[in-house]
């Protein structure tokens, strides 16, 4: 079969002149971006930012509550970017980040403006400061069919498959990993190759600056998840998944329901019984922030900031006035 890829630009050259912000889930990236902006907006002469989301969660219409979407006064004070740029059906991947990301940080330039990354999907920090390997593209006859098979035999029959077919991907892959085990098995059956032969090594690029809010105290970091978690479900996180089942369009295996928060709530209402829901929201919370902190470990360039420390934002300002003077002297 003659697949059609999805390719972006390998080289870094799209984020020159980018400051990013990045953190895990709770870690006040987005208090932390709005103060950057402020700080730069009165310097002499000022420098206005403009806010990209690099959030997989907040490109999606109508989830607002469990993604903890900056509210209204916030995106009026900032012009803010990739928020609300897809319907809950639809699916984003992080080839089209790259390229909705380039094509922002060229308008925002052009304006003489500092385009600001924040947030806290790594892969997609990845795939900008990298570049992506050619893969083929999606295809929905066979992402159907490995719904159908996951749903007939289980994922643990899926995984067996990939790890005879691509043993290097399962490898790598959690047993658990869905969605990256169907997406390795359909781009195995729609290239006849494995997963792993579309991956190699990236030419060395220059990064652009990036804050990384990481909390000193993993407890600290706990409990503001599950504040938050609890003010989600105060705020009618609930109502919101409900109001998104009764739609018929949607279901529980849509990128967008397995989000965090959300697919909890999914599998709560279909139950009848919300019981569980704060314990199995938080938990699953508390293991995405593991994942973010892990990947984040793995960023060179990374500049840490204790997110736990009373002058976090302090410190955060400070660093990001001292950054935005290398990529514009004006500023100095």
């Amino acid at each position: 079969m003659n697949a059609t890829t999805e390719l972006s630009p390998r080289a870094a050259a799209g984020v020159a002149g980018v400051l990013c912000i990045a953190g895990a889930t709770a870690c006040g990236k987005t208090a932390a971006a709005l103060a950057v902006a402020q700080a730069l907006a009165a310097q002499q002469p000022p420098r206005p930012v403009e806010i990209i989301s690099v959030d997989s969660a907040l490109v999606y219409r109508g989830m607002d509550i469990g993604t903890a979407k900056p509210s209204a006064a916030e995106r009026a004070a900032v012009p803010h970017h990739l928020i609300d740029v897809i319907d809950a059906a639809d699916s984003y991947s992080a080839a089209r980040f790259v390229g909705d990301a380039q094509r922002l940080i060229g308008d925002i330039c052009s304006r003489g403006h500092l385009p600001l990354l924040v947030g806290g999907t790594m892969l997609y920090f990845k795939a900008l400061f990298e570049g992506l390997d050619a893969m083929p593209a999606a295809d929905r006859a066979v992402r159907a069919a490995l719904d159908k098979q996951c749903e007939r035999e289980g994922l643990h029959a899926l995984y067996r498959e990939l790890k005879r077919v691509d043993p290097v991907t399962a490898a790598r892959l959690p047993p658990g990993d869905r969605q990256r085990i169907q997406r390795a098995l359909e781009v195995h059956r729609v290239s006849g190759l494995p997963l792993s032969s579309f991956h190699h090594p990236k030419a060395a690029v220059a990064l652009p600056p990036l804050i990384s809010l990481e909390p000193s105290d993993r407890a600290w970091l706990h409990q503001r998840i599950e504040a938050r978690f609890a003010q989600m479900l105060d705020a009618g996180l609930v109502d919101e998944v409900h109001a998104l089942m009764q739609r018929g369009d949607l279901h529980a295996d849509l990128p967008s329901m397995r989000c965090v928060g959300y697919r909890q709530t999914w599998e709560a209402l279909e139950a009848d019984d919300l019981s569980e829901l704060p314990e199995r929201g938080i938990a699953a919370t508390r293991q995405l922030a593991k994942r973010q902190l892990t990947w984040l470990r793995s960023m060179p360039q990374r500049s840490v900031v204790a997110c736990d420390a009373p002058d976090a934002q302090a410190q955060v300002v400070a660093m990001a006035l001292k950054f935005a003077s290398t990529l514009n002297p004006a500023t100095a």
